[in-house]
């Protein structure tokens, strides 16, 4: 190859116009390159933002980056001009010149000021130089780490600008609908739980905001394993759960909403189910009258009156209607409703248990009636014996009081009699007699 420098052999012409070719399309390369970062958007809105935290930190290494990424362009620039210079003095370079490209292509024969290298510690030959030298690929290898980390920075915080702002002003903006919705139904802070939520979510929104404005880079989270500009996502985490709980406090209004709607159908109801359990206690209260005065020898239930707390409800619940109160009528009525028809059963249990003595009593009336009936149909209800037991049991029947007890064993004395009359005995439970089972109409 000819003699030898502290850069290896000398080049020769073709060498010589192949690097500076490369080193041409290299540096066109990176002039875009820094181009284009010096007007991506994310850039611009980082010099201009008012920054905190992280991001603060990290804008001020990645301005400091670039300051020197363009010193370094131009003492690149500068190195490529004055190859080109030397290799166009002549058409067939000298060796002193092929000498001089070499050491210029391949030595370190570019020098940057100490002054442009003092904020970048981490990329400086050492502290206090007044200035550095670079060979022409140590000079490319260092803009490539520089640029890759400015741009990373700047994707990252652009990423998030682009995305979680637009969406909490769009969430925030529902909010406020939602909003004046829970003022119209009555759901208010301090008076209800979901209006106390979306005082919560509002200051959480406003304050995320904020932090994203100021401090994009507290939101970004990284990609796994991923070594390229700009690699991860925004973090959502805080803004979907403000989301979530935005749709539960909406659901929960939608339900007044739906109280709004239907409340006087459902008041008018209540009214009408609280209205037939009274009718049904007074009912039983004149039942129990006339059971008390009709049956001896029985116990009989005491009816109670009916509940004065919810007519009082009912009533608050007409007020909360009057006045849209929505937000506390809508869990009263539901309480009211399931009350309401707790309090019927209740009334109807207590009619069944108190004229229960008057159903035993129209069954043995029935009973004996039928037998007596069916006797008559086989020719026997002239039987002095058989009429003797029914003129009994029949007066005990009618009679007032009537004890249930004495009167059933009239009426299975008369069954038993008729049974033998009829030569069809069968044993009768709890008497020791024939009686029989067949029915009255057998």
């Amino acid at each position: 190859m000819g003699d030898t420098g502290p850069t290896g052999p000398v080049m020769d012409r073709d060498e010589v116009d192949r690097a500076l070719a490369r080193l041409g399309a290299e540096h066109e390369a990176i002039e875009t390159s820094l181009l284009a970062l010096q007007d991506h958007a994310g850039r611009r809105l980082l010099e201009g933002a008012e920054l905190t935290g992280v991001t603060a930190e990290r804008w001020s290494a990645a301005e400091a980056s670039i300051t020197l990424l363009w010193s370094y362009f131009d003492a690149y620039t500068g190195a490529l001009r004055t190859a080109r210079e030397i290799r166009s003095r002549r058409r067939w370079s000298s060796r002193e010149d092929l000498a001089e490209l070499t050491e210029l292509l391949r030595g370190e024969a570019v020098t940057v000021s100490g002054q442009a290298t003092a904020n970048a510690p981490t990329l400086q030959g050492g502290p206090g130089r007044l200035s550095e030298r670079y060979s022409l690929v140590t000079l490319v290898e260092r803009m490539n780490q520089l640029y890759a980390g400015s741009l990373d920075m700047v994707v990252a915080a652009d990423a998030v600008w682009s995305a979680l702002p637009a969406r909490i002003d769009l969430l925030a903006a529902e909010l406020q609908r939602t909003r004046k919705l829970a003022h119209s139904v009555g759901v208010r802070p301090g008076e209800h739980p979901a209006g106390d939520d979306l005082e919560r979510i509002t200051r959480t929104l406003t304050r995320l905001r904020e932090q994203v404005i100021s401090d994009p880079l507290a939101f970004w989270q990284p990609a796994q394993g991923s070594s390229a500009p700009g690699g991860g996502r925004p973090d959502t985490t805080v803004y979907d759960r403000e989301a979530r709980a935005l749709e539960e406090v909406r659901r929960e209004i939608d339900a007044v909403l739906a109280v709004r709607q239907d409340a006087e159908q459902r008041i008018v109801r209540l009214r009408d189910v609280l209205s037939r359990a009274d009718r049904t206690l007074a009912e039983a209260r004149t039942a129990r009258g006339e059971v008390l005065a009709k049956i001896a020898a029985t116990e009989v239930p005491v009816v109670g009156g009916p509940p004065i707390v919810l007519q009082e409800q009912l009533a608050a619940a007409a007020e909360y209607r009057r006045h849209a109160q929505w937000h506390r009528l809508s869990p009263l009525l539901e309480s009211l409703e399931e009350k309401a028809e707790d309090e019927l059963l209740r009334a109807r249990e207590s009619l069944t248990a108190v004229t229960a003595p008057l159903a035993v009593r129209a069954e043995l009336r029935g009973r004996l009636d039928a037998y007596k009936a069916k006797m008559a149909r086989l020719g026997h209800a002239e039987d002095p014996e058989l009429a003797e037991k029914y003129e009994k049991a029949r007066r005990m029947l009618w009679s007032a009081p009537c004890d249930l007890r004495v009167a059933e064993q009239a009426v299975l004395r008369y069954q038993h009699a008729a049974a033998e009359l009829l030569g069809t005995a069968r044993r009768v439970p709890g008497q020791g007699g024939p009686v029989d089972r067949t029915g009255p109409g057998a």
